[in-house]
């Protein structure tokens, strides 16, 4: 069977974690052959892997939307496909073969609605992307999704057979080298590895920080994996730790491995409030590390059961400096 998997927005973070991780399926998939249809990820070509790649579709929206109503489809044609896999949350129009629509992006099902002007590109998402998520949900023939959150959000918006969802949930390939120590550090560390977005949620920490400043100054620091440049708010953030003298690191990008090793001596704070999966809380789980987690269904899937995590309000700053001070006495 001829497959062709169509992921053209993937060029870093989750999404090109879920191209990885299907790439690599294909791979020890011998029995059928592949087609990988991409932007501007280079992936090595096998006997049964074939990559084709138009970098010009990360020129605009424009060039995405040419792409999907005018290419899209002639490749599949002209290939002679049998099966379509769309890791980009929307189907390939104008084709009646069959397809299965992988849906990772979690803004058209959460609570939180976005103003035009707090944030354009998420009230896009939420206002005109999701009409045409909506779509194709309904029309594809199955739905991969990697939480039963995720799962339970689409059929109560949409009204979707359950029997049409495939749960996929994230595999890691991980070999503990070292549990979480205490004592691995003179001073509690907590530790934070996330991207500048918005929905990351910094500010709280920032904010739970400025509370304790009052009373906790010495005992403890906490690290992100941001560089303080990465857009407004951060380099906002970034000016207030400095001005303030708060024991916040801006350390900037580091390695799987170097996250790993924060694991076995570091409190993993986690307040994003959208996730479609949340993988530090599952890798810090992994490590037996102790977590400070937002109050939310995909933190719950995750870490319920879990002995060493405490819950707060993504939106409380103070909830969670009580939550931190709780782990500094």
């Amino acid at each position: 069977m001829k497959i062709m998997v169509f992921d053209v927005p993937a060029d870093s973070g989750g999404a090109l974690t879920i191209l990885n991780e299907f790439y690599k399926k294909a791979l020890e998939d011998d029995k059928n052959e592949y087609i990988f249809v991409l932007s501007v990820i280079k992936l090595e070509e096998k006997n049964n892997v074939k990559v084709i790649n138009y970098p010009w579709i990360k020129r605009s929206w424009l060039h995405r939307l040419y792409f999907d109503k005018f290419i899209a489809h002639k490749l599949v044609t002209k290939y002679k496909v049998d099966e379509v896999l769309s890791l980009q949350n929307v189907i390939i129009p104008k084709t009646k073969i069959k397809q299965t629509l992988y849906i990772h992006q979690p803004l058209p099902f959460i609570d939180k609605k976005y103003k035009i002007t707090e944030n354009i590109r998420f009230w896009i998402y939420q206002n005109i992307i999701s009409k045409f998520i909506f779509k194709s949900i309904k029309k594809a023939d199955k739905i991969m999704v990697q939480t039963k959150w995720l799962m339970n959000a689409i059929i109560e918006k949409l009204g979707v057979d359950k029997n049409k969802f495939i749960l996929e949930k994230p595999k890691l390939d991980i070999y503990v080298k070292k549990y979480y120590n205490e004592n691995l550090s003179n001073k509690k560390i907590f530790f934070y590895p996330a991207s500048g977005l918005p929905y990351k949620n910094h500010k709280i920490i920032v904010e739970a920080v400025r509370m304790l400043q009052k009373e906790c100054k010495n005992n403890y620091k906490v690290i992100f994996t941001l560089n303080g440049n990465e857009n407004k708010n951060i380099k906002k953030l970034k000016k207030i730790v400095e001005e303030e003298n708060l024991p916040i690191e801006f350390i900037g990008y580091i390695d799987i491995n170097s996250v790993y090793d924060y694991y076995s001596k570091s409190i993993l704070i986690f307040p994003s409030y959208i996730e479609t999966f949340g993988l530090p809380m599952l890798e810090a789980k992994m490590h037996k590390s102790p977590i400070l987690a937002s109050n939310c269904p995909f933190s719950h899937e995750i870490l319920d059961g879990y002995e060493k995590v405490q819950f707060f309000d993504p939106f409380n700053s103070f909830d969670l400096y009580k939550k931190i001070k709780m782990f500094l006495s």
